[in-house]
């Protein structure tokens, strides 16, 4: 692995975050070890959904075949992008011609820079419906995003559309990256793992990225 380079594209869970809570369990000093109870939501953090989560069809987090979740990957560079700005294929030129089918693509905004801020959540960049149907055409394994969705989360009519476009198109989200700005290439291998959640909606996911 000497040749390779691995970097880490996942947020860290912490008690800031909605819909977390990180408690002590165990102690050295009272158990002989330290142990911590964990609530998390499905959807905390850097996170992969599952098309269960809008009703797609049932496929469950632990049921996305694991050889999904290794793939040839694309950084595309969008960090021109403005507040609320909806993204689009021309953001895509850089990998029109060279995508394949199979292969994953991840948008690089900037925007986990903002997480402690408003705009976070509510002035995401968002996936427009022609992008949505475009990466669906050319059978993208995976569409990784840094904001916490690929859609207005305030907007249950935009979110449910882009949502359910690409996973009727078999295309697995990823929410909530970070780092992008470390990929030294535009093409790398990605692998992102969720925590293995029987029946779940959604889960946490270490994703990380290796550069040969």
């Amino acid at each position: 692995m000497n040749d390779k380079k691995i970097i880490d594209l996942t947020l860290s869970i912490n008690n800031t975050m909605n819909g977390v809570s990180i408690e002590p369990s165990r102690t050295i000093s009272k158990d002989g070890w330290n142990a911590t109870t964990l609530n998390l939501y499905s959807h905390s953090g850097t996170h992969m959904d599952a098309p269960i989560h809008f009703g797609v069809n049932t496929q469950t987090i632990d049921a996305i075949p694991v050889n999904r979740l290794i793939s040839s990957a694309w950084k595309v560079n969008v960090t021109a992008i403005k507040p609320k700005e909806l993204i689009t294929i021309k953001h895509l030129e850089a990998i029109t011609d060279k995508i394949s089918p199979g292969d994953s693509v991840l948008l690089q905004t900037g925007w986990s820079k903002k997480i402690e801020s408003e705009e976070y959540r509510n002035a995401l960049p968002r996936i427009s419906k022609e992008l949505a149907l475009w990466l669906g055409e050319k059978k993208v394994n995976i569409i990784g995003v840094e904001p916490p969705s690929v859609a207005d989360v305030n907007n249950i009519e935009e979110v449910t559309e882009i949502h359910n476009i690409l996973m009727k198109n078999d295309i697995i989200i990823i929410e909530g990256l970070t780092n992008l700005e470390a990929l030294s290439s535009s093409k790398f291998t990605l692998v992102a793992l969720p925590i293995k959640v029987e029946g779940g909606d959604g889960a946490p996911a270490r994703v990380i990225a290796i550069e040969e």
